[in-house]
Parts: C-alpha cells; structure tokens; sequence
C-alpha cells in the first residue's frame, strides 16, 4: 500500500475503492483533497466518466470535517448537491 492510500484511509468515510477513485484523478493526500476541496474532487471524478453518487461528494466533505456523511447537516448537502450540479452542467456545456 502507497503510503498516500494509507493516510487517505485514516479518513472518516474513505475505503479502499474511494482512495482508489481519489489518485485517479490527482488527489494523492489529505492535503490534495483539502486544497481541491470536495465539490471540485467530486466534478473531476465525475468528468472523468466514474459513475459516483452523492454519497461520495458527502463521504469527501464529512472526511475533511471527521464526520460521517450521513451525519452532516442536510442543508450543507444540498449545497454541496446544488454546487456540484451546477459546475457540472456548466462543463457539459463547454
């Protein structure tokens, strides 16, 4: 195991197929995933063609805040969701 994957790992929410899908499109660390941020992570996996749901978008931010993504606050999922909706549809558009 790349010691990334294994720092990725210690993440709350983060399994082995989401690190995976993670240094596929760059994000080799926590601090990648911090400077990227969730959303952007999330629309780079998404523009590569993995099929990923919402669920990942919220396991990425409740990683970066030690929460479980089921346990974040609905309303910052829906902005989450909505962000992600709308850059996505933007790049489609390009």
């Amino acid at each position: 195991m790349h010691p990334s994957q294994s720092e990725l790992l210690q993440l709350k929410n983060l399994g082995l197929a989401s690190v995976n899908i993670l240094h596929s499109v760059g994000i080799r660390s926590c601090e990648d995933l911090r400077r990227v941020g969730p959303v952007e992570a999330f629309i780079n996996i998404r523009t590569r063609g993995i099929n990923a749901s919402r669920v990942l978008l919220y396991a990425l931010q409740g990683a970066l805040l030690d929460v479980h993504w089921n346990d974040l606050d609905p309303d910052l999922k829906e902005r989450l969701a909505s962000e992600a909706d709308d850059r996505l549809s933007l790049r489609q558009q390009e």
